[in-house]
């Protein structure tokens, strides 16, 4: 009997969407959008019936009838903390998602969420997020931060971590919540997650917290320095947040944030080039030993994944020094619209129950 189930990943200038039979990828698709075509909706959120429609005609071109669909998986954005899982669209998940107050900012991933309901209504089929950037496992220690005004919070490369850590646990024969990984993932951000029976324990937060400088983010800075920087005058508080979020890391040191260019000067012999990049494996490789502690030592196996893992420099500068915790798993690149639809077809086999969102 045919499954088949529709993926919506949006990104800020494009929507990447997938179909997939049960296990069976078919066909996947990015949607590129010019700035132009976005530029007359004020809110990110608006965009979405013009991105829906788009999504539609992209499934007539690959000759897949909208009515055929069993469900329809979209990808979660900055609602408030969850659990891990499949999760129902509903009106309160709208709501958070349209409300920037939250985190600070809105997100074009916040979209899935609404292309996704809007197709799941008109052909009366659920519609689904799956492992938002916000899943919240935590233990309680890891809350703390030093100050009582500040809790350590998690936000992550879920989607990817959470199906990948499903995969590694398949390949071990155990199931999720039986093993204990080191989860990292390595893109414009990265992050480095303490899985403990199959929870993400522990986690660097990816986009301005503690944890490694990536290509595009500053990661933790000297908290003194810091201070002064911010009240040096050099930049408002915007400024500063686009600069450690997007213009930090490799980018403010080497002028790019391309791994392939990277590596391509190291092979060059740009010393500065290689410098940097040390340093940045140095400190995922020190943040995974850090995660080892959290383990308690007991840990299956590291996985590393993400754009980065297809650098064989960087993968053998982090394996030399973590190699010693566990065996090492390559996961290059992201399996993040696999991820959505795996995440749907769990729900629909009995195998996961979705939850409700009432936070």
């Amino acid at each position: 009997m045919s499954q088949l189930i529709l993926a919506i990943n949006p990104g800020s200038t494009s929507t990447k969407i997938a179909v997939h039979d049960g296990d069976r990828p078919v066909f996947e698709k990015t949607l590129r959008h010019d700035p132009a075509e976005l530029e007359p909706y004020p809110n990110i959120i608006d965009q979405y019936e013009f991105r829906q429609k788009l999504v539609l005609e992209a499934m007539q071109e690959h000759e897949v009838d909208p009515r055929s669909l069993v469900a329809v998986v979209g990808r979660g954005g900055l609602v408030k903390p969850v659990p891990g899982g499949t999760f129902r669209i509903n009106e309160a998940m709208k709501k958070d998602l349209r409300d920037p107050s939250l985190w600070g900012r809105t997100h074009a991933s916040a979209l899935g969420a609404f292309i996704a309901d809007a197709i799941a209504r008109e052909f009366g089929i659920p519609g689904f997020i799956v492992d938002p950037v916000v899943v919240d496992e935590f233990d309680d220690l890891a809350r703390i931060s030093g100050i009582p005004e500040i809790e350590r919070k998690s936000l992550l490369h879920a989607l990817n971590i959470r199906y990948i850590a499903r995969l590694m646990a398949a390949e071990l024969g155990k199931k999720l919540d039986e093993v204990n990984l080191i989860g990292v993932h390595m893109g414009g951000g990265i992050s480095v997650a303490a899985i403990k029976n199959g929870r993400v324990a522990d986690v660097n937060n990816a986009l301005l917290g503690m944890g490694p400088f990536s290509p595009q983010r500053a990661g933790a800075l000297p908290i003194g320095d810091l201070l002064e920087l911010a009240y040096s005058g050099k930049y408002t508080h915007p400024q500063l947040v686009k600069y450690l979020t997007k213009a930090a890391g490799l980018m403010a040191y080497l002028g790019t944030d391309s791994g392939i260019e990277v590596n391509e000067r190291i092979q060059a012999g740009d010393a500065k080039a290689k410098l940097i990049t040390d340093a940045m494996c140095y400190q995922v490789a020190k943040e995974a030993g850090a995660c080892a502690t959290v383990l308690k030592g007991k840990v299956d196996a590291i996985f590393l994944s993400g754009g980065l893992v297809y650098n064989d420099y960087i993968v053998q500068q982090i394996r030399s020094r973590v190699e010693f915790i566990a065996p090492i798993k390559l996961y290059p690149g992201e399996r993040e619209m696999e991820a959505l639809c795996q995440g749907g077809l769990r729900v629909l086999n009995g195998l996961e129950e979705a939850q409700d969102y009432n936070y």
